[in-house]
């Protein structure tokens, strides 16, 4: 897929925040998930998934996980059973195998030498997410998990509450996704939108679909199309 850049009539305000979903699009988790479902299956004398089997689902949460490996549909108890062992086990090893899209570390560095603000904003719980930004060493200017406001996205409140906590107008914010409710919580909160087709998208995503103000299809390309647009709207680079 081409990178494309969908035209809106009116001009968006300047950026002065970069906000990022946390998987699949700024960190590629992937590896330590299949790894942890795959040592579930293991307990129970199942035969390893598919790698990339797994990775199409990541996005998707932890008891999308436990199905995609068990037959839970009929047993509640069972599903509870095997999502709190799937989290105990990704516990163990939240940042062993996991790392930065490649070209990201780049982007990062621009950001924080500009001085422009950046944060994360995940569907992931707040003590994997913590364990996961503290080991890759990341040092961002807010974090907002489930447990801050109770409500995950698509809802827009913990965007908007990401940008309170800037104090940065939520039209000058970008956010950055890989899955439509990505897409929805950014519109809703009224920011520009980035949809990125590297991350842990299905068979039958199509980012296009979900309406985003630009659909880009590498994190090289993310890593260019961001740093140009602050440079022009900043009129300089930063030494």
């Amino acid at each position: 897929m081409k990178d494309s850049y969908l035209v809106t009539l009116d001009e968006p305000p300047p950026l002065q925040a970069v906000l990022f979903d946390l998987d699949g699009t700024l960190v590629d988790t992937a590896p330590d998930l299949a790894h942890a479902l795959n040592r579930l299956c293991q307990e129970h004398g199942l035969e390893p998934l598919p790698y990339e089997k797994i990775r199409n689902e990541v996005s998707n949460g932890g008891s999308a996980l436990v199905r995609l490996g068990f037959d839970t549909a009929n047993n509640t108890a069972l599903h509870e059973q095997l999502l709190t062992r799937l989290l105990a086990l990704y516990g163990e090893s939240v940042a062993e195998y996991s790392h930065l899209f490649q070209g990201l570390e780049d982007l990062l560095d621009y950001l924080d030498r500009a001085a422009v603000s950046w944060g994360i904003v995940t569907n992931k719980p707040r003590p994997f997410t913590e364990a996961l930004v503290s080991s890759l060493g990341l040092h961002c200017d807010v974090i907002v998990c489930p447990e801050d406001l109770q409500v995950k996205k698509p809802d827009p409140a913990p965007l908007l509450y990401a940008a309170r906590q800037m104090a940065i107008p939520p039209e000058q914010c970008i956010y950055i996704g890989d899955h439509e409710r990505d897409i929805q919580a950014g519109r809703r909160a009224g920011m520009q939108t980035i949809a990125v087709s590297y991350g842990y998208l299905g068979p039958r995503d199509d980012p296009e679909h979900w309406k985003p103000n630009h659909v880009i299809s590498t994190p090289q390309a993310l890593t260019e199309w961001l740093c140009r647009q602050l440079q022009t709207e900043a009129g300089t680079l930063p030494a």
